[in-house]
């Protein structure tokens, strides 16, 4: 099982900063390298990390089948490159909330699906093999729609642009070799 790193977390606090909510946030987007149309690159030096990230265009909720309000912290759609661990294209998503006990998120790309695995608020897919296949589905796609389950028993349904997608991963990928 991959442990999502700090860097990560600080990645989701970083963009959430570019995009604009807080002057105190936006003390935190330093490392943020590049923007290209709907995701953001950024990097950390140590350990070497770099990734692009990108916040849901639209996000549905609901519960017995109807919408809903609910509380939710932030959405990413993250894929993280990592020289020092070999780790070339990790999709990781966060929800903004505990997903249900031994539950899945999938996402739909055209015609496309995928699951991913959960662990607490995050999901990400099983081996590096299921990583490359989403990768390239979300290098041709237009959009990836992200689908889970929360502890509560909400299900929510994010929906991520997938414009500027294959420009943010080369920029990434060649900020870590």
């Amino acid at each position: 099982m991959r442990t999502v790193q700090g860097a990560v977390l600080a990645a989701a606090l970083a963009f959430a900063a570019a995009a604009g909510t807080t002057a105190a946030q936006a003390q935190e987007s330093t490392n943020r390298v590049a923007t290209q149309r709907d995701w953001s690159v950024f990097t950390e030096a140590n350990p070497r990390e770099c990734w692009g990230v990108s916040a849901p265009k639209q996000t549905v909720n609901t519960r017995d089948g109807r919408p809903v309000q609910v509380r939710r912290g932030d959405i990413f759609l993250f894929v993280t490159f990592r020289p020092g661990t070999g780790a070339a294209g990790e999709v990781s998503f966060t929800g903004g909330y505990p997903f249900a006990p031994n539950s899945t998120v999938t996402v739909q790309i055209g015609s496309d699906r995928f699951e991913l695995m959960t662990d607490g608020e995050w999901a990400w897919p099983q081996n590096a093999q299921a990583d490359a296949a989403l990768l390239a589905a979300m290098k041709r796609g237009s959009e990836a729609v992200v689908t889970g389950r929360s502890a509560r028993g909400t299900q929510t349904q994010d929906t991520f642009s997938l414009l500027g997608f294959t420009a943010a991963m080369a920029e990434a990928e060649a900020r870590c070799k």
